[in-house]
Formats: C-alpha cells, structure tokens, sequence
C-alpha cells in the first residue's frame, strides 16, 4: 500500500542542461494529481446525449517555504517567466524492476501563493497544469541523499553532525 509520505515531487526547468537531474520540492507537505473530464451534455428531441469531452490534468502542492530551495524557485522562476515546466510524481519505494514508478508531464504553473501566517513559517501552494496528458514509466534508483532528504533513515553514532537537516527552531 502506497502512503502519501512516499510521495514526491521532482520538477526541471525546460531549459536545463542536456543529462541534468530533476529537482526536489522541499519541505513539501502535501501533493495531488488530479483527472478531470469535460461532459458534453446535450438536449435533442429524442432525450438527452452525454459523451466524454477532453481531460484536464494538473498537480498541486504545499510546501513550507524556503530560501534557495531550488524546486520551490524553479516553480516561480517558471510562473514569472511564463516558460513551461516538467514535473514528475515519483514513489520512492522501488517496485519490483528496482525503479521508482512515476508519472510525468510538461506542465505550466497556473498559480503560485505564498502566505505567511502567525506561526512564522511561510508555506508556498502552487497548481500546475498539465499539457496534453501525463505518462506513465519508471526512473532509475534516485541518489540516496534525495530519498534522505524526503524521508531520513537510520544514521549511526558518530556518522554525522548537526541537527536534522532544514529543520528550523523557533525562539
């Protein structure tokens, strides 16, 4: 069974180099994909016809915000420069091929909302909408530091230092 924690979002710019890596939304609190399909509805004499129309697909996210993060950015910069963007929904549990399932589209950012409410942690929201329709197939093992930086596993004394990485205390 999937968890909604196994989720993540890797998003490129169109214009990134040949070979370079997708990049991970950090922070992110919640994701959705969703399908929609226009109905056409019409009235004859004879009674009512109903048929498929197009689907429209999007993602949306929540993440908490930032600085520097490069997805949050890239989904900004796209939204500003009005460029397209190329998102991918990735479990990072790998199926029985050794890969991680996804799902990929070229999108455009539709909308991007920062808000910062009282308890000082600003939380960026943004619906990005597919073009044409997504695909489905399977990614190469992500680098273990993507997979530790959505989900930290087991360290042993003495392998690292610091506090849990981007975690923010507040006074």
């Amino acid at each position: 069974m999937q968890q909604g924690k196994d989720t993540i979002l890797l998003v490129q710019s169109t214009d990134a180099a040949l070979a370079a890596q997708g990049t991970l939304i950090g922070n992110l609190t919640e994701n959705s994909y969703s399908i929609e399909n226009e109905i056409v509805d019409e009235q004859t004499k004879f009674g009512r016809i109903v048929g498929y129309g197009q689907n429209s697909e999007s993602f949306e996210f929540s993440a908490y915000g930032e600085t520097g993060d490069p997805g949050q950015k890239a989904v900004i910069d796209a939204i500003k420069k009005k460029k397209q963007l190329k998102v991918w929904e990735v479990d990072i549990n790998q199926n029985a091929n050794g890969k991680h399932n996804a799902v990929f589209a070229y999108c455009i950012v539709e909308s991007v909302e920062k808000s910062n409410p009282q308890d000082r942690f600003t939380e960026v929201s943004a619906t990005v909408q597919v073009i044409g329709q997504t695909q489905e197939g399977e990614l190469d093992p992500l680098p273990p530091e993507m997979i530790e930086f959505a989900r930290y596993g087991f360290e042993a004394p003495g392998e690292a230092t610091g506090e849990f990485p981007n975690q923010k205390t507040t006074p």
